[in-house]
């Protein structure tokens, strides 16, 4: 379709600012982004629509406008609801580069030009999207959101006779058709997103055709626009594989015409349309996640932090009349040699993931505030409050429950040069106790970084013991904390043949009691008091006192 044919359709509300003479230019794709530099995702003759968030100042106009143009988009959509109109500045750049603007009224959102740019562009190829999508743009007039993916699904259902799921990368289904019969089981939807993953990492085009429990499927990769890699483009895979969704149609696509591959993939870029709604609609709960957790890790007050999370709380749980409790949960993505960063990928795979793998929809991750640093992301996870007559029974999120979820289908994205480890908190009900959640998080996660696999997940329940906290104590503390309270009795033992390390260890398996210690090591009771108070006076310390046994049982298990 060409740019004079979008400027002549009234329901887009788009206003001309520049470019009159370039009105012929093709249309073949459209593209929404708010980066600073979306060049790498462009391969030309899109119409590139922008909220404007990446302007800060009059000169960030200039060089957006030049790689838009060197990309060779077709046009640019600047949207007026952000500063109520388009710039003077970015105006002037659109006529230097030749690049037609429009200007986007308000009242209209990106995804109604987005869904008729690709109702033209695929009606070209295929008769049967066109219809498919027309009646789909018909049913979105009541909504923003367009009634989401499900509706496409049934229409699929309808038209098509196709039974088509949405999934997450962790197999949970995102949406399903009503007219097309049951979803498949959960173990079902997990291996087919395993499938999907192994595929993607061998770099073979979708449709991905698999057989799982005797039934064949058709793998749809679905991607949201704003992070498509450019056509031949060297973007890596790893970077989106973890969090991109999935179709899965029940049908082997390897026998079907090209119109009828044109439909479903444009099946996917409407499903990525409603994908693009929600990732813009987590800007604001990763804020909320950002803001708590930096206050939380500054030392702030716990009033400052409550008041935080008060705001946060209807955010993420609306219509909550009392505080929820929350959970931390820390995430951390390792890829071999370094070149993919993995904050951003743990980022996104919490929000994916940390959602009942039975619940349907993309609204209840919208419960999951996440933010990352670095290769680590760290979710607040608000609880619903638990009852004072609560019975001690586990609540919230359990590590070995989302690991036996996300376990099989990850590890196939992972391969044999990635890592994922989490670490889940126990439940807290204050301002005061997240600190120690976001340690104990930590500390979980670590643990599970100490065990192989290629997906770890480890609780809070699991560092009940010390003998799991001590592989984490670094070398060098280790060695100074043993030398300084066994090296004065290990001396002494050289030179006299006192045995004083033998008799501190049996006089602390026996709980210090005299009579039992004596005992097993064959001493009268005169004696262990002899060598008790040797090592006392050697060392400083009080064996009477529970900090010094406790600090003298550490470091005979770390010596």
């Amino acid at each position: 379709m060409r740019l004079r044919a979008l400027l002549d359709t009234d329901a887009l509300g788009l206003t001309l600012l520049g470019g009159e003479d370039e009105l012929d230019r093709t249309v073949r794709g459209v593209m929404t982004t708010d980066l600073r530099d979306p060049s790498r995702y462009l391969s030309g003759g899109e119409l590139v629509l922008t909220g404007l968030a990446w302007r800060r100042d009059p000169g960030d106009s200039e060089p957006f406008v030049r790689l838009l143009a060197g990309a060779g988009v077709a046009a640019l959509g600047a949207g007026e609801a952000e500063l109520g109109s388009i710039p003077d500045d970015l105006i002037a750049a659109c006529v230097r580069h030749r690049l037609p603007l429009f200007a986007v009224h308000e009242s209209v959102a990106f995804a109604t030009i987005t869904e008729h740019v690709v109702r033209q562009v695929s009606g070209e190829r295929a008769g049967d999207l066109a219809a498919v999508v027309d009646r789909h743009r018909r049913m979105m007039t009541s909504g923003p959101a367009g009634g989401g993916p499900d509706v496409v699904l049934d229409l699929l259902g309808t038209d098509l006779d196709l039974r088509a799921w949405v999934l997450s990368p962790a197999g949970r289904l995102i949406a399903d058709s009503k007219v097309s019969g049951p979803a498949p089981a959960p173990e079902v939807c997990a291996a087919l997103a395993a499938e999907h993953l192994m595929a993607a990492r061998t770099g073979r085009r979708g449709p991905h055709r698999v057989a799982v429990g005797g039934t064949t499927y058709s793998l749809f990769p679905v991607r949201a626009s704003g992070r498509t890699a450019p056509q031949g483009g060297s973007r890596d895979v790893r970077e989106t594989l973890l969090s991109d969704w999935l179709l899965a149609v029940e049908a082997d696509a390897g026998d079907w015409p090209a119109e009828r591959l044109d439909l479903l993939q444009g099946v996917t870029q409407l499903i990525a349309v409603e994908r693009d709604r929600r990732d813009a609609a987590r800007t604001v709960r990763r804020r909320l996640a950002e803001e708590v957790l930096e206050l939380v890790q500054s030392g702030a007050a716990p009033t400052e932090i409550a008041a935080r999370l008060r705001v946060a709380a209807p955010v993420l749980l609306p219509g909550l009349g009392a505080a929820p409790h929350w959970q931390v949960v820390v995430a951390r993505v390792d890829w071999a040699g370094g070149e993919v960063e993995g904050g951003p990928v743990a980022q996104a795979l919490l929000e994916e993931i940390l959602v009942d793998p039975l619940l349907t929809g993309p609204e209840h991750s919208d419960r999951i505030a996440v933010a990352h640093t670095g290769d680590e992301a760290i979710a607040l996870v608000p609880l619903p409050a638990v009852s004072s007559e609560h019975d001690g029974s586990e609540t919230g999120i359990l590590a070995e429950k989302l690991l036996a979820v996300v376990r099989d289908p990850l590890s196939a994205g992972l391969d044999d040069d990635g890592r994922l480890t989490i670490g889940v908190s126990a439940p807290v009900h204050s301002a005061e106790g997240l600190r120690g959640a976001l340690e104990e998080a930590r500390h979980a996660r670590r643990v599970a970084a100490a065990r192989p696999g290629r997906v770890c997940a480890a609780g809070h329940q699991e560092l009940a013991s010390h003998v799991l906290l001590l592989p984490f104590v670094p070398d060098d503390v280790r060695r100074a904390f043993t030398a300084r309270l066994l090296d004065p009795l290990r001396d002494y033992d050289r030179r006299h043949r006192a045995e004083l390390i033998p008799t501190l260890e049996a006089f602390l398996e026996c709980d210090g009691s005299w009579t039992r210690c004596a005992t097993r090591l064959h001493l009268h009771v005169n004696t262990l008091r002899y060598r008790v108070g040797r090592i006392e006076q050697l060392t400083g310390r009080d064996l009477s006192r529970l900090e010094d046994k406790l600090d003298f049982f550490l470091a005979l298990r770390m010596s």
